[in-house]
């Protein structure tokens, strides 16, 4: 349910009750819910329409809703709001390995969009808020491009800095390694806009705008994930997670991603989109009965990224900065991450031994 797990985070306490109220209504009546659209009163009747043209003399009202495919990802575009309403991609094995680098990466505008209704960096400088990726560059090692295209701000929405850095992110880890489970991993993330309840219970949809070109802060992020078992499952069976969770500071020592989870329907509900179209609800599977849905700790995250640092250290001084930071910490460092750092420290005092030589009979 929506209700659970939302007193994570600084506007959570506020929306728990808008939230289990808004998405867990009593049943109401039945309708078909494999009907996809509903047609005009005139098809319906076998008629044409011969104002139809006439109507649309001047062309078609165009909100630049189609879906926009690149490399390793796909999205649909809000330009009033000028974030993407949600964003696919496709996660392998294969797609984390490589040598593309975030370094060679930078935020900027799609050129495949009309500047017109584009963010720009301008409008997040000074925000408070970051610059958080739908579809991650970490999923697309593969290809220097696929990782470029991430970085495009139709990809990115504004999100809280601690959010981003922590519990996202360990969501985001979290589906890359279902990709060691499953071989295909297909994500759909986005950003919603979840309502208040104000003291005479009026329930109202309040959210902040930044910058020159009023990028909407969303209240929430959702994922929507969707797993392929591999085997021990009947045939055309698809495992399907739904997670929701407020764009706010989440302490993952005290909230689980599972306290998280809320039904498909709540979220097409909410989020006026059908998600999975091609599958029929008979073909899904719980993916928290396949996979126990359990992300990383604060500790092995921080561990991810201080053997990250190490890895990526040019310098002795910089080896020596992430090796105190581990030292500083309650991680107790592995034999393998203590051969890392010999072997890191061995070639980079080497480096600079030589780089001394070279400028010594440079200046004699």
């Amino acid at each position: 349910m929506f209700g659970r797990g939302f007193a994570a985070g600084a506007v959570a306490s506020v929306t728990v009750y808008a939230l289990y109220s808004s998405l867990v209504q009593p049943a109401r009546e039945e309708v078909d819910t494999d009907i996809r659209l509903i047609r005009s009163p005139r098809d319906l009747a076998g008629e044409e329409d011969p104002k139809g043209s006439d109507i649309l003399k001047y062309g078609t009202p165009d909100s630049g809703t189609q879906t926009r495919t690149y490399t390793n990802h796909a999205l649909s575009y809000d330009q009033g709001r000028r974030t993407p309403s949600w964003v696919a991609e496709h996660i392998t094995k294969q797609d984390l390995q490589g040598t593309a680098s975030r370094k060679s990466a930078n935020f900027k505008m799609d050129p495949n969009l009309n500047p017109t209704y584009s963010s720009m960096n301008s409008d997040y400088k000074r925000s408070g808020w970051s610059r958080g990726h739908m579809a991650p560059a970490a999923d697309n090692k593969f290809s220097q491009e696929a990782m470029d295209e991430t970085f495009y701000l139709t990809n990115i929405v504004p999100q809280d800095i601690d959010n981003n850095g922590h519990f996202w992110n360990l969501m985001e880890i979290y589906c890359r390694n279902l990709t060691a489970k499953f071989s295909d991993v297909r994500v759909i993330s986005g950003p919603l806009m979840m309502p208040n309840v104000d003291e005479g219970e009026k329930q109202y949809v309040k959210y902040e705008v930044i910058g020159q070109n009023l990028v909407a802060v969303p209240t929430h992020l959702f994922k929507v994930i969707a797993v392929e078992p591999s085997s021990g499952s009947p045939p055309d069976t698809v495992g399907v997670g739904v997670f929701v969770v407020p764009n706010a500071p989440i302490d993952s020592t005290k909230h689980t991603l599972k306290e998280y989870q809320v039904s498909l329907d709540a979220l097409e509900k909410s989020a006026g989109t059908s998600f999975l179209p091609n599958l029929t609800r008979s073909s899904m599977v719980d993916l928290c009965s396949l996979d126990p849905c359990q992300m990383k700790n604060k500790q092995e995250l921080d561990l991810i990224f201080i053997t990250k640092r190490m890895n990526e250290a040019t310098t002795l001084n910089r080896l020596d900065k992430s090796w105190k930071e581990l030292e500083t910490s309650t991680i107790v460092p592995s034999d393998n991450l203590k051969n890392l750092y010999a072997q890191k420290k061995r070639i980079l005092t080497e480096k600079e031994s030589q780089d001394q030589r070279l400028k010594a009979n440079g200046t004699a």
